[in-house]
């Protein structure tokens, strides 16, 4: 499909879910290749290697986060995760893993579909110049990936729309003097103490 805006892969067990992001996906322009289960997606990645793949998390067998560590080490694919779960310990996974985005269930495919184009974009940019690079460390854009996970955590915790939630980091970012991704860092970091056991 040469006219499409690039391949991705989307892997969910709820098939009707699976269907209406295909579908959503499709009519955006990108080439979608899609999997209901961990084991095939692994399989249809290493054979179609899309550019990028959206992962539910919790699926019978292998999990989203299973899914993700396999094609970060092995395929160098970058994911973003879709899940209805924002709990503290699977934002730290998140976290972990090194997702591009984290987006929290329900969703409608008006608000996936800018944030996939938003992360091929990211992807296509060039990188900075080497010496940039080096003074900022590899940091800075580890704290521009919590911008988004931020945001869906407080998706979640608030039950805001992705605007909202984004419009709220803002302001509280604004309020106390900091960048959007310092703030995004406060508030992942807040949430993970607290998934440390003894603290709840």
């Amino acid at each position: 499909m040469s006219g499409s805006k690039g391949k991705i892969l989307v892997v969910d067990d709820d098939r009707l879910v699976l269907a209406t992001l295909s579908y959503g996906l499709s009519q955006a322009g990108f080439e979608v290749i899609d999997a209901d289960n961990g084991d095939d997606a692994i399989l249809l990645a290493r054979e179609h290697r899309p550019e990028l793949a959206l992962l539910d998390i919790r699926m019978e067998g292998m999990s989203g986060f299973d899914v993700a560590a396999y094609l970060r080490e092995y395929l160098q694919i970058p994911f973003m995760f879709l899940s209805a779960f924002a709990d503290e310990q699977t934002v730290a996974k998140v976290k972990e893993l090194g997702a591009v985005a984290y987006l929290v269930k329900p969703l409608d495919i008006q608000q996936i579909v800018p944030a996939v184009e938003a992360a091929f974009a990211n992807r296509r940019a060039p990188p900075p110049p080497l010496p940039a690079r080096e003074a900022i460390g590899a940091g800075a854009t580890v704290l521009q990936q919590l911008v988004p996970m931020a945001v869906g955590v407080l998706m979640h915790r608030y039950s805001l729309s992705r605007s909202e939630a984004l419009q709220r980091l803002q302001q509280s970012a604004e309020d106390e003097g900091r960048s959007l991704a310092e703030q995004a860092q406060r508030l992942v970091e807040a949430v993970e103490l607290l998934a440390q056991p003894g603290r709840l």
